[in-house]
């Protein structure tokens, strides 16, 4: 059996990314609110098929969402607050006078958090039946990932993080040590299954009132997952841990175009053979729950699942590591033997092997392709729209580059020459659009843009750096910025090069 939008990526479609938190709003964040709706009806009026996001799990250290404590768990800060107000659980709040252009998680975290405990006390106060069936429903029907999680969070709030430094019977998980926490904290657990329910229900509702109108939503599955979360905690022996629970080797790349000593991301390597042992069950339920949530789901960092860059835990750059085989074809077989052909997208960016393009080929996944990269190494470049194939989703940049015109005003001469011999002399006036009007004019089926290159915008609204600690993932638009051209623009090219949704 094949998933109902397993041949989304074999037609001419074209989308915008854009995550949730980038959304304009009230409240310090972007949220399930109206203004993902008012996106939605603006991809329509538009002309997009798509939208694509980063990972809906809680944002973990530097407010990554590829370092989450829960591969499962949606971000409490996407929690529309207007909407428990509306419930009757949530006391009106004054507003703080949040920034407008960047979610500044230090002050409206804390601020979100407290506002969603109140929601949960006043839900406890005054829900009524339907409700509290409805959120125990929920929570016997996702009790496979949301108990540990909650605990987790509970036992997180108490004792802080890594886990493995917790009391060691609750690091090691022993039955009788987890009961006693479950009987002892019950409201609190409580909270966690309150916030993962509403998370839920409104996400399902926004992304209802997507599908309603031929906006179907791409997501994102980090490779992996933070060692201090609820899936390293619950399922330790299916990471290379020592005996205390620490990383023996940890997660990155090694050094490339973004970084000259690499990537050292410090996530736990998976024990790629516990876990064929045991018929990858954990990313299976990992797969069902995420496509769950969206329509299409950009696997990211593909190549570790041919060969992965082992770091030794103790080395603090990524320059010593080496790389190791990953579980290769036989994960992708049993994945699809159980789920049946899923609409993934292979993130294969980087040191690509011919290795690596075979397994993806072997899946028949479609890869993606950078322009930004394109220029400045000759007609053969794999990243110019001639050279692309058709079972191909072409960017200009993703949420790791600069936007367009940065990347424009920062490009050497060597580059700038190169894309003036192949996109014409608009690319000095209009490197945005030229590139993305040449993207869109390809053979690729799939071309997804940035919204940041939608609008022209320069540095100051860059998503994130590889390999910076601070100040990423913070940026946010406001539609004040965003006036009736651009999406007259993309909707004139997407009909001249057809890919008009086909529903519409």
């Amino acid at each position: 059996m094949n998933h109902p939008h397993s041949d989304l990526l074999s037609r001419r479609t074209s989308g915008v990314l854009l995550h949730i938190t980038s959304l304009p709003g009230p409240n310090g964040s972007g949220d399930f609110g109206p203004a993902a709706r008012h996106f939605v009806d603006w991809l329509t009026s538009a002309g997009q098929s798509l939208w694509q996001i980063l990972p809906l799990s809680p944002a973990g250290p530097g407010n990554s969402p590829y370092q989450s404590v829960s591969a499962f768990a949606g971000s409490p800060l996407m929690v529309d607050l207007d909407d428990l107000w509306h419930q009757g659980w949530l006391p009106w709040m004054a507003r703080k006078g949040f920034e407008h252009s960047r979610c500044d998680f230090e002050r409206v975290a804390p601020w979100r958090m407290a506002r969603l405990r109140k929601a949960w006390d006043g839900f406890t106060q005054q829900a009524t039946p339907v409700c509290r069936e409805a959120l125990a429903d929920f929570s016997t029907e996702q009790a496979h990932w949301l108990d540990d999680y909650a605990l987790f969070m509970v036992l997180d709030e108490r004792y802080g993080g890594p886990w493995s430094l917790w009391p060691e019977p609750l690091a090691r998980r022993d039955a009788a040590a987890l009961d006693a926490v479950r009987e002892q904290a019950m409201h609190a657990l409580g909270f966690w299954r309150f916030v993962q329910w509403r998370f839920w229900v409104q996400w399902q509702a926004l992304r209802a009132y997507a599908r309603d109108r031929g906006v179907q939503v791409v997501g994102d599955a980090p490779i992996f997952v933070a060692h201090h979360s609820a899936d390293v905690w619950a399922h330790a022996g299916e990471f290379l841990l020592d005996d205390f629970g620490q990383p023996l080797v940890v997660a990155g790349v090694p050094p490339d175009y973004f970084s000259t000593t690499g990537q050292r991301w410090g996530n736990p390597l998976y024990n790629w053979e516990a876990m064929a042992h045991r018929g990858y069950r954990w990313w299976k339920d990992r797969l069902i729950h995420l496509f769950q949530q969206v329509d299409v789901v950009r696997l990211d960092h593909f190549r570790g699942f041919e060969a992965h860059w082992e770091i030794p835990a103790s080395e603090p750059t990524a320059e010593a590591g080496r790389w190791q085989p990953g579980p290769g074809r036989a994960f992708f077989k049993a994945i699809e033997h159980e789920l049946g052909r899923l609409p993934i997208i292979a993130e294969d960016l980087g040191l690509i092997t011919p290795e690596v393009r075979t397994l993806r080929e072997a899946c028949g996944f479609p890869g993606m392709r950078i322009l930004q990269f394109a220029f400045g190494s000759g007609p053969t470049n794999p990243y110019l729209p001639h050279n692309m194939e058709r079972h191909t989703v072409a960017y200009t940049g993703t949420h790791d580059n600069a936007t367009t015109v940065d990347w424009w005003a920062n490009a050497t001469a060597l580059e700038k020459t190169s894309a003036r011999d192949y996109l014409g002399p608009c690319v000095d006036t209009e490197p945005n659009w030229t590139l993305i009007r040449s993207l869109s004019q390809s053979i690729a089926n799939t071309l997804v843009v940035p919204f940041q290159d939608v609008l022209g915008l320069d540095a100051e609204h860059r998503m994130n750096t590889p390999g910076r600690a601070t100040d990423c993932w913070e940026w946010r638009f406001d539609w004040a910025q965003v006036d009736h051209r651009p999406a007259e623009r993309l909707a004139a090219m997407t009909r001249a090069h057809g890919r008009w949704p086909v529903h519409r």
